[in-house]
């Protein structure tokens, strides 16, 4: 097996579930709403916390949150939420697990009334990624200030913009790979941010 010589951005470098994450997941966009919604929820729960961590644990989290279905866990009451603080899988914040509860139910909320999450998340980005600076610094944008708010006034937590910014890095909406990595302009159809 020879070595991968390709540059990546710099958080990808040395750790090889990064590193796997990074090449096939990262900065791709994702089209399907409930998908779009588990990342989301596991963005917030890495909030003060290393991505590795989160990316360790997804199918502990995956298990404890019904595969990320919103409308299992939308249904979650205080029984849930005790057997979640009890789960040494997961990340045991009562504030993250609560704002994964309420934004099933908000995400539902926007279902029922006609509003699909996958159309209303890139329609924020007129259905194009958008092109980050590609600097490995950046954590927070105009379309992820947006797109906060417009989060939080349909019933969302959590979804402060920075948390919003890192997440739709993740999911390609802002194409944000580092300018020498060999990711940086593989996706067609960009604007510029």
């Amino acid at each position: 097996m020879t070595r991968d010589e390709r540059t990546r951005c710099h958080w990808a470098r040395t750790d090889a579930l990064l590193q796997a994450y990074h090449d096939t997941e990262w900065g791709v966009p994702e089209h399907d709403s409930r998908a779009l919604w588990e990342k989301l929820m596991l963005d917030g729960f890495q909030a003060g916390l290393s991505w590795r961590i989160i990316l360790s644990r997804r199918e502990a989290f995956r298990a404890a949150f019904a595969g990320f279905r919103p409308e299992i866990v939308a249904g979650y009451g205080e029984k849930e939420v005790g057997q979640l603080l009890a789960n040494g899988n997961i990340i045991r914040s009562q504030t993250k697990i609560r704002a994964v509860i309420r934004n099933a139910r908000a995400y539902l909320a926007m279902q029922e009334a006609g509003e699909d999450f996958a159309s209303f998340v890139w329609g924020s980005v007129q259905g194009k990624p958008v092109m980050g600076d590609g600097s490995g610094t950046t954590t927070r944008s105009i379309a992820g200030n947006e797109l906060s708010a417009a989060l939080k006034k349909r019933g969302f937590s959590f979804v402060g913009p920075v948390i919003v910014h890192a997440w739709m890095q993740a999911c390609g909406i802002i194409s944000d790979h580092e300018t020498e990595c060999f990711c940086r302009g593989s996706v067609k159809g960009r604007t510029p941010l």
